[in-house]
């Protein structure tokens, strides 16, 4: 792999890799393993929140802003990645961001109490900003036109198994080892993944660097996709949601450790395999969206609710049942969000305007993440589920009022 991108001389065209092609094959296997290394990482903290209260004497909402800064950071990096991006290119910004986002990764299990942790966490989750910022971008120049769903598929499942990987390790070894080895466990898997990027991923060959990325037009288009009251709902869908899933995963294992289920923390660690729930609903979302998406996000939220509601219950079957549910109608609701935003948004900001989605995604799983914790403390699981019911109920209004006539007419559909 060359860190230098080169210039695409108009006079050779570059239509892509195509699929069986040996750079097809190295840009899909660099992007999942990108997918790992970044989800991976900017998650291992969340599967052991209750360990780590523990071992740094902290209540809930203070351990939970281990995962807070870091998804907060990468927030607000977002748009600065896509800068760095248009500037030195898509591979050597990539791995920059991965590499460092490893390297802090390393420490945050030195860290010796909460101020360092966090500093470590939000400095991690800013250098991880850059995959989710750059990836699509990079596909969208380097694979054949037709061929780009597939492989924008494998960077996803990527995603997907890291989220779920991160978790799971983390939670498994903290039960027996502590919180730290159990994030240090996690941390080994990412310098594995960023090896295996940094090897296999192609040179860009469709990127056109430009001379510098102009400010007051990038002021522009932001503002464009500001202006669009639509998008603007769509951001608040990414924001609400997230927040509210994020509420449940963060406080759920506290009180699953607690009677009547004291279970162990490698147990609640486990229930993370229900994020797999989100694979298949986010396919079926996506196709049953052309019927119309303002009812599939609609009655994605219905779901999202009704599981929230049974995670109330003292039976463990039901509260993993509700959990399936809430999980499924989550990642339903957001892949007919996110995709809406790519229809609706003008080609001449569509990438800002998914940016900001991005954005308010991650912003939503950091600051209502966070607060979710206060509800916990003052009024248990009881008044979470509230606060949870409440956000996405309020998510599906803003839709239905300011979505429906488009959505109706199918202008937005298409």
């Amino acid at each position: 792999m060359s860190l230098d991108d080169r210039t695409r001389p108009d006079t050779q065209p570059w239509a892509g890799h195509e699929r069986g092609t040996p750079g097809y094959r190295r840009v899909v296997i660099a992007l999942f393993a990108a997918g790992v290394a970044t989800f991976a990482q900017l998650y291992s903290v969340q599967a052991v929140l209750p360990a780590l209260a523990t071992g740094l004497h902290l209540d809930a909402s203070r351990s939970a802003l281990g995962v807070s800064v870091a998804t907060g950071a990468l927030a607000v990096s977002v748009l600065g990645w896509s800068a760095v991006a248009d500037r030195l290119g898509r591979v050597p910004a990539m791995v920059v961001s991965i590499v460092a986002a490893t390297l802090f990764g390393l420490a945050v299990p030195l860290a010796g109490g909460l101020a360092p942790l966090l500093v470590l966490r939000a400095l991690q989750g800013a250098a991880l900003g850059g995959l989710p910022a750059i990836a699509m971008a990079y596909l969208a120049e380097e694979v054949h036109a037709r061929e780009v769903a597939l492989a924008a598929g494998a960077y996803v499942s990527g995603n997907s198994v890291g989220g779920l990987t991160g978790r799971i390790v983390s939670s498994s070894v903290a039960d027996v080892l502590g919180w730290r080895w159990g994030v240090a466990a996690v941390a080994f898997v990412g310098v594995a993944a960023t090896v295996l990027f940094c090897l296999v991923v192609p040179r860009s060959r469709g990127f056109v660097r430009t001379a510098r990325v102009a400010g007051p037009s990038l002021a522009v288009r932001v503002r464009g996709a500001l202006s669009d009251r639509g998008l603007l709902v769509l951001y608040a869908q990414a924001l609400l949601l997230m927040g509210a899933f994020v509420t449940v995963y963060n406080y759920l294992g506290f009180r699953l450790l607690e009677p009547p289920f004291s279970l162990s923390q490698a147990v609640v660690g486990l229930l993370f395999v229900v994020y797999l729930a989100g694979t298949a609903s986010s396919s079926l979302a996506g196709r049953l969206a052309g019927r119309g998406r303002l009812r599939v996000l609609v009655g994605s939220a219905a779901v999202f609710v009704l599981g929230a509601l049974l995670t109330l219950s003292s039976s463990i079957v039901v509260v993993v049942a509700g959990l399936v549910l809430l999980t499924a109608g989550f990642f339903a609701a957001h892949a007919v969000a996110s995709g809406w935003v790519g229809a609706r948004a003008r080609p001449r900001f569509r990438a800002q305007a998914s940016a900001l989605y991005t954005f308010a995604y991650y912003a939503g799983s950091s600051v209502v993440g966070w607060l979710g914790g206060f509800a916990f403390a003052d009024g248990g699981w009881g008044v979470v589920v509230g606060v949870v019911v409440a956000l996405v109920v309020a998510a599906a209004l803003l839709a239905t009022l300011t979505l429906r006539a488009e959505d109706t007419r199918g202008s937005m559909v298409a």
